[in-house]
């Protein structure tokens, strides 16, 4: 009866998931081919928390129960080749036989891999991604590996450190955010002193000071005490060739570094060309809470047994990227934005946990939500994430490429962020799965064939980027006459620079420099020679463009 149960119960899931694989196998079945499926059902339940995978035979794709004649005889050879060929050694938990309306059914059932240890078919580890069957992914064969080393870096005790090892100044502002974060303790919180008050806060244990106390309070002259870790921050600024031009260290305490390395960033109002009441006038190029929340983000999740520091790269062409070393822990970035629950596990849980008592970050998933709506809601491109080489890099790009573009994303207001976020993909010329390219196209959002998609032209806008072909073939220069026009009419006067600024980037992508400044001077000899549009109020050298008085009236 309960081998019943447990068939109908398998048999209720809609489709095959990582963990459930059903075949016809109506008299034999690949022994290697099955082997593979034992490695990836295997590790694939460890992934999932459950404690078993299972494999059915007699059962087709759709779940019609056609039944099987392979004999006990075949199943111990199954059982003695799997035994053979797996490493650590491994076998089915349960082989169990049920009849269904008449057809025989065999239940394969695979225990799930062991903490720590992936399991490999003649060498090979084999894991799920959604009903296909592949390689363990490199992400997925590290979470299981590092399951057997729960040990918090950031929980660790520094015996021979005291309280005055930390600093009062940065004590004080945080019992400052403490109080923030919790309003009904506030005259509570005043009659502790500072040794109880590091210990309510849980940065300090029983009195004992944490790497964890030194990273957000400690004395700049106390980072030693972490050693061979790391508690510094370099910013660095370039030019737009990425030629370096400034840069500062910051060591602990990192509670308020926030405050000291975001007043380096030079965060310019963004001008939008207003277009009626579609855009404002003007935004800051890099909204506070970006900056706030992708820097303490690095601190939370910083590896810092690596030995690393992090790494805010800003540059003149208008973009800051943000640099922590170690392994992304969450399957990919889209399922932390799309996620409606919190992670279940950090890298540095005891750090997480003060960081969020200090009010410097949350835990239920938002942050990096609100960075990606942020970016939306100003037409700019989303954050762009690099998980290569054992380290998280994100890149917030302060600009929109073409104002026309930014517009369109205005007029398409009920495109949702997962959608926008696939767009961006698109544009950023990124790989997407089958299914992700289906739902594209069933909206008529892309176009092409795999694997040359591009956005469709209506609504190119979206990710805030040009499409290549728009980029290739440009605008007529009647549109960029409009943009001058409309320019001197917000602005009143613009020199060279600003006419450069507004369209040079937005010429075609073909012409060379030089090619792209003819054109611009030839667009201006247009306006105001032959068409008298615009006249010059500066010299020759220097010019200062105006409309004309016929083009005022």
């Amino acid at each position: 009866m309960k081998d019943e149960n447990l068939l109908n119960q398998l048999l209720s899931i809609e489709t095959e998931n990582e963990i459930i694989e059903f075949k016809t196998a109506e008299n034999q079945f690949d022994k290697d081919k099955l082997g593979r499926y034992f490695s990836a059902l295997s590790n694939e339940a460890n992934l999932n928390n459950q404690e078993f995978g299972y494999l059915l035979m007699g059962v087709k794709d759709d779940k019609t129960v056609v039944g099987t004649t392979i004999n006990n005889n075949q199943i111990n050879d199954y059982k003695l080749e799997i035994s053979n060929s797996t490493s650590p050694r491994n076998s089915f938990s349960n082989v169990y036989e049920v009849n269904k309306d008449g057809h025989r059914v065999l239940i394969f059932e695979i225990p799930a891999a062991q903490k720590g240890q992936p399991v490999s078919w003649k060498g090979h580890c084999y894991g799920r991604d959604g009903e296909s069957l592949g390689a363990l992914s490199d992400y997925d064969r590290d979470r299981i590996k590092a399951q057997t080393n729960q040990k918090d870096w950031s929980a660790e005790i520094i015996e021979y450190a005291n309280i005055e090892d930390l600093s009062k100044t940065a004590i004080d502002f945080a019992r400052l955010q403490y109080k923030e974060k919790n309003p009904k303790l506030k005259d509570e919180i005043d009659t502790w002193n500072d040794e109880l008050f590091l210990d309510k806060a849980k940065i300090t244990i029983k009195g004992k000071i944490t790497n964890t106390a030194i990273l957000l309070l400690g004395k700049p002259e106390s980072e030693h005490f972490i050693n061979p870790a790391t508690a510094r921050i370099t910013w660095i600024l370039k030019d737009k060739d990425n030629v370096e031009k400034d840069y500062e260290h910051f060591s602990c305490p990192f509670i308020n570094v926030t405050e000291q390395i975001g007043a380096k960033i030079r965060n310019l109002k963004y001008r939008y060309i207003k277009s009626g009441t579609l855009f404002p006038d003007e935004v800051d190029q890099y909204d506070p809470y970006i900056i706030r929340e992708a820097l303490h983000n690095c601190i939370a999740h910083q590896d810092y047994t690596l030995g690393g520091k992090i790494i805010v790269v800003e540059n003149e062409d208008g973009w800051v990227s943000f640099t922590n070393a170690g392994a992304f822990i969450p399957k990919s970035i889209e399922e932390v934005v799309t996620s409606d629950s919190p992670e279940s596990k950090y890298r540095n849980t005891f750090l997480v946990g003060a960081m969020v008592n200090l009010n410097m970050i949350d835990t239920i998933g938002s942050g990096i939500k609100r960075m990606f709506r942020i970016q939306k809601d100003k037409f700019f491109p989303l954050p762009d994430y690099d998980l290569s080489n054992n380290k998280v890099k994100v890149t917030i790009i302060g600009k929109i490429v073409d104002i026309n573009y930014a517009r369109k994303l205005a007029e398409l207001p009920d495109l949702s962020l997962d959608e926008i976020i696939l767009l961006d993909k698109i544009a950023k010329q990124k790989t997407l799965s089958d299914n992700e390219v289906k739902a594209l196209k069933a909206k008529r959002l892309i176009e092409g064939r795999k694997p040359n998609f591009h956005i469709s032209s209506d609504v190119a806008a979206i990710t805030g980027e040009k499409a290549s072909y728009i980029r290739q073939r440009g605008f007529k220069d009647d549109h960029y006459k409009k943009m001058i026009i409309d320019y001197l009419k917000k602005y009143e006067t613009a020199s060279k620079k600003d006419i450069d600024d507004l369209i040079l980037d937005i010429l075609p992508s073909v012409l060379d420099k030089n090619q792209k400044e003819n054109k611009i001077r030839n667009i201006i000899y247009s306006m105001s020679k032959k068409e008298q549009l615009i006249e010059n109020e500066g010299t020759n050298r220097n010019p200062k463009w105006i409309l004309s008085l016929s083009k005022k009236e």
